[in-house]
């Protein structure tokens, strides 16, 4: 376990039993809404420890509230919970006992951060104001943070600014890389749905084929970013699947194709929406078939606010060296619908050092992924110092 000077030894003490609560998450994963499990043994640590736990946030969402002293502000931090829907294959001891479903992007090593943390902050209480820690349902495209918001999240619990964190692998333990503005692209889910006339494949002239409709928007979807945002920003347009007939000798009567769309600009974002509309339709009409679009936002840009991130930015300087604190490659385009909250209030996403290589490194959303509990102390020194620092005594 890395011994780095900017683990409170308070967390340390307690490690093992965080390592040991990480593990049983791991070995339960639940997908998004499904969290029960999760959320009960959440909620019974948080109660343990004297805050005060409102479960059913957002159906599975659970929130842990500790005042001290008689402070004006409060603070947020959140962690999610869900699992994905994969067979894992680490061979680990402690791997998922749930066929079809692992804790493959670290999820539970976030909430036994946050749950290792709130321990500490619950034992010193060097702090005045108002804490609230959000474990967050379905984060994994299934909107678990827009439902926490719209369950009145912000004005059950206000918060002058809200923070949260997640596992880079290849990025080594120890250090963190955050940036002010956009930290994570918006993700947008497409169906689009082609009607045409079926007719027999030897007399194409009786039909309106979908299938060729389809064809040439796959290729003129290609055109939006190349030909319609600056060469200097960001976008994605990516067709995952085309769907149309069953058999050799017959057109059919439906084509549908499935897109993600994503921009790490909010006028990049609106353009590539409105340009994908257009383009599609009038695609659609040149070939004779009719075209639906159910175009859904899954999460907008995630925009770190200036002054959450200057904070963040200088607390690491300061306890844990300059070093350890860089920014991240250009043109990330994952998602992460903590962006939701960020719409809602200030504040700051952060990414935590996995590890390298061996230990640690193995991409996310990988059968082969495991949590690298090194960086456990790592990340719940980061959130009782920012609680600390933010909510000062």
């Amino acid at each position: 376990m890395a011994n780095l000077p900017f683990i409170l030894p308070e967390i340390l003490l307690n490690l093992d039993e965080f390592i040991e609560l990480r593990r049983q998450i791991h070995a339960h994963p639940e997908l998004g809404f499904e969290e029960k499990r999760t959320s009960e043994l959440v909620a019974a640590k948080l109660a343990e420890w004297g805050y005060e736990v409102h479960a059913g946030v957002g159906r599975t969402g659970v929130v842990g509230t500790l005042r001290v002293g008689d402070g004006s502000r409060s603070l947020g931090i959140r962690a999610d919970m869900d699992a994905l829907p994969i067979q894992e294959n680490t061979g680990l001891p402690y791997a998922s006992t749930c066929p079809g479903k692992m804790h493959a992007c670290g999820h539970d090593g976030h909430t036994a951060i946050l749950l290792a943390a709130a321990k500490y902050l619950a034992e010193t209480r060097r702090f005045n104001g108002a804490l609230n820690l959000i474990f967050q349902p379905a984060e994994e495209g299934l909107g678990g943070a827009p439902a926490m918001v719209e369950d009145g999240l912000f004005e059950r619990f206000p918060c002058d600014a809200v923070y949260a964190l997640h596992n880079a692998p290849g990025l080594p333990v120890g250090c963190f890389a955050l940036k002010e503005g956009a930290m994570a692209a918006s993700s947008d889910s497409v169906d689009i749905r082609l009607a045409g006339v079926g007719a027999h494949g030897a007399m194409p002239s009786f039909g309106r084929d979908p299938i060729v409709a389809a064809s040439s928007i796959v290729m003129a979807l290609q055109t939006l970013v190349a030909r319609n945002i600056p060469a200097t920003e960001a976008g994605v347009v990516s067709v995952g699947s085309l769907h149309a007939g069953k058999t050799y000798n017959v057109i059919p009567e439906h084509a549908e194709l499935k897109l993600t769309v994503r921009a790490l600009s909010r006028d990049v974002h609106a353009t590539l929406k409105q340009r994908l509309h257009e383009v599609v339709q009038l695609q659609a009409q040149s070939f004779g078939v009719a075209a639906e679009i159910d175009y859904r936002t899954i999460s907008p840009v995630l925009v770190n606010t200036p002054d959450e991130t200057r904070l963040m930015s200088a607390l690491i300087r300061e306890q844990a060296g300059a070093q350890c604190l860089i920014e991240p490659p250009q043109g990330m385009m994952g998602s992460e619908d903590f962006a939701w909250m960020l719409e809602k209030k200030p504040g700051c996403y952060v990414l935590l050092g996995n590890g390298t290589e061996s230990r640690g490194g193995c991409m996310v959303h990988n059968p082969g992924y495991d949590f690298n509990d090194e960086a456990l102390p790592v990340g719940a020194s980061l959130w009782a110092r920012l609680t600390e620092n933010y909510l000062r005594a």
